[in-house]
């Protein structure tokens, strides 16, 4: 008798773990609307690269002046690049302002404290090389995992959240004639807006080396349970409605 309401407890414990709410209403909306802009931001960004798919350094670079690379490209001079801008301007500003506003209800709400910024002894060598070695060999995180984040994923979310994201806008503001006449140190401090543009392509196929990395993990670690609780709260079954 006593073994049984041992195993019953450990069951009502475990299942109030695997329903307990994870995601706020916010952070739910802010995700799904930073995956559709990174989708149009992605897709209008090959169709600008297309156009010209040369990168120089410095204020100006064009046919004919040599290029700091290339990439191996089909060369579309006046392709796709009119949709493409357009798209990507749009796309970017549904990207920056729905980061803003992540941005603000997490400093407010000190969400990025209490659940992003990692505690001192996930910082020590045992901790990051342990993780490491776990996501080198693609072992799949422990099911108590779904309820927070592990040092490796506060890291990087830190780093895309106030490191990228706010380079990616830099840059994209640099590229900018209407806003660099009215704001020039957008450009001035990077040293030209070509410089501006082979930086925003290096940090834009970092963010999508991470989107890559995000979505394989979040299939390894299992993708209908972290998917539920991306658009229910819950982790386990049942749906939760939001105050």
């Amino acid at each position: 008798m006593a073994e049984t309401a041992y195993l019953a407890g450990t069951a009502i414990r475990d299942k109030s773990v695997s329903d307990a709410p994870r995601h706020s209403l916010l952070v739910r909306m802010t995700h799904w609307l930073n995956a559709i802009s990174f989708v149009a931001l992605a897709v209008s960004g090959i169709g600008i690269i297309l156009a010209h798919p040369r990168f120089y350094w410095g204020e100006t670079g064009g046919i004919g002046t040599p290029s700091l690379f290339d990439l191996p490209l089909p060369f579309l001079i006046g392709g796709p690049s009119g949709w493409g801008r357009s798209l990507h301007f749009q796309a970017a500003w549904l990207c920056v302002l729905t980061g803003l506003l992540y941005a603000i209800s997490g400093l407010l709400s000190q969400h990025f404290w209490k659940n992003l910024f990692p505690a001192k002894e996930q910082l020590s060598w045992n901790s990051l090389s342990s993780e490491i070695w776990n996501h080198l060999r693609f072992k799949k995180p422990p099911p108590e995992e779904a309820h927070s984040y592990n040092v490796l994923q506060r890291l990087s979310y830190l780093a895309v959240l106030f490191f990228f994201f706010p380079l990616m806008f830099w840059t994209g503001m640099a590229m900018s004639q209407a806003v660099t006449s009215v704001f020039p140190f957008f450009v001035t401090m990077l040293g030209g807006q070509e410089t501006a543009r082979t930086i925003h392509f290096f940090a834009a196929n970092l963010l999508v080396l991470f989107l890559s990395v995000h979505v394989f993990m979040v299939c390894l670690a299992g993708f209908m349970q972290r998917m539920r609780a991306m658009i229910t709260r819950r982790v386990g079954g049942g749906a939760l409605r939001d105050k």
